[in-house]
């Protein structure tokens, strides 16, 4: 019987063959029963050349575009490493019958946990004061100049109540803060749930003392955050990006910064990825930055893994994976034979 074959993108090795991230676990893959897995050469975006005889991809940051597509129509899923999809071209994927995953259950708790390790940090002026700890006696002198911002009783903001917004507000429990969000698709019950008052984009900008952008990069969010919505913040407000760079106008975040019209941002994504090394924003001491990677932990990626290697595992067995981005795939019958034929392989 032919094998269930499983690609992964080159990216997952360095150019030594090790891994690039070790807390991938790929050993329940490596033992699962007829699948076949293999590392594809670095090629990006990827080719269809390269997919032609495989039934499953683990795509790490290579690019899928409709050139990515096999001839073959074998490819079944693309199991990404993570919950951003910018890099994958969705409606080449739908069209050809291809079930495009993330995993939401790998990032909700690492992202959320690093939106509030940013607000921790700006409001309590940490690298202010790990600058004067430095200076020694003079540094100490001057410590009362920088007076840390208490929480109780601000308003957290989000921009989106998805997977990682609704983790952010159930963390962020304890501090005694008012919740607020925007977000035309937000679950109503999950909100009141979490005491979240749902709100314009123009209120949530106007009122939240720390605003968190969580929601995807689409075409309807690119640039969502610009000049005009940024004038409506508070001049003590913070504002806090671990979603998307491009989701945000960057000269006009940087304008409002240098300008000192907002108290703050931590950054952990840029419309550029990297940016340059004189980028004016890197130059900027209200900001806090960190290169796409402030949630990555052990627990981070060994939950990302362990979710990709499930969905393609249960691709094989003819079952609808978790966290499908494309569902409308799932209604398509060319789709349901590919599961079909798989549950009668190896189901």
């Amino acid at each position: 019987m032919t094998p269930y074959r499983v690609a992964l993108s080159g990216d997952f090795k360095k150019a030594d063959g090790s891994p690039t991230f070790p807390d991938f676990d790929l050993a329940p893959l490596k033992s699962a029963r007829q699948v076949e897995m293999v590392f594809l050469d670095n090629a990006n975006p990827l080719r269809g050349d390269q997919l032609e005889d495989f039934d499953a991809l683990i795509l790490l940051a290579h690019r899928f575009d409709a050139s990515s597509v096999p001839k073959s129509g074998r490819l079944s899923v693309v199991a990404r490493f993570g919950v951003g999809y910018d890099t994958v071209d969705v409606a080449a994927c739908t069209a050809n019958d291809i079930a495009l995953v993330i995993t939401p259950d790998g990032v909700r708790r690492p992202v959320a946990v690093s939106i509030l390790t940013f607000m921790l940090a700006l409001t309590g002026k940490m690298m202010v004061k790990d600058r004067l700890a430095r200076q020694g006696a003079v540094g100490f002198a001057a410590r009362g100049e920088h007076m840390g911002v208490g929480l109780v009783g601000k308003t957290l903001g989000s921009l989106g109540v998805g997977n990682i917004g609704a983790e952010m507000f159930r963390l962020a429990k304890p501090f005694d803060m008012r919740f607020i969000a925007h977000d035309p698709y937000a679950d109503k019950s999950v909100a009141a749930e979490l005491g979240i008052e749902l709100v314009s984009l123009e209120d949530l900008f106007r009122r939240a003392d720390i605003l968190s952008v969580n929601c995807p990069l689409t075409k309807d969010t690119r640039h969502i955050v610009n000049a005009e919505r940024l004038a409506l913040m508070k001049p003590s407000a913070f504002f806090i990006n671990t979603a998307r760079g491009p989701i945000v106008d960057q000269a006009a975040l940087t304008k409002v910064l240098q300008e000192g019209r907002i108290a703050g941002a931590g950054l952990d994504v840029f419309e550029t990825e990297p940016p340059d090394a004189n980028d004016p924003i890197l130059k900027l001491d209200n900001i806090i930055a960190a290169p796409h990677a402030l949630c990555w932990t052990d627990q981070c990626f060994a939950g990302n893994g362990a979710a990709d290697v499930k969905a393609v595992l249960d691709v094989q067995k003819g079952l609808v994976p978790r966290g499908v981005v494309n569902t409308s795939v799932l209604q398509q019958p060319n789709f349901k034979a590919k599961l079909a034929a798989f549950a009668a392989r190896f189901g």
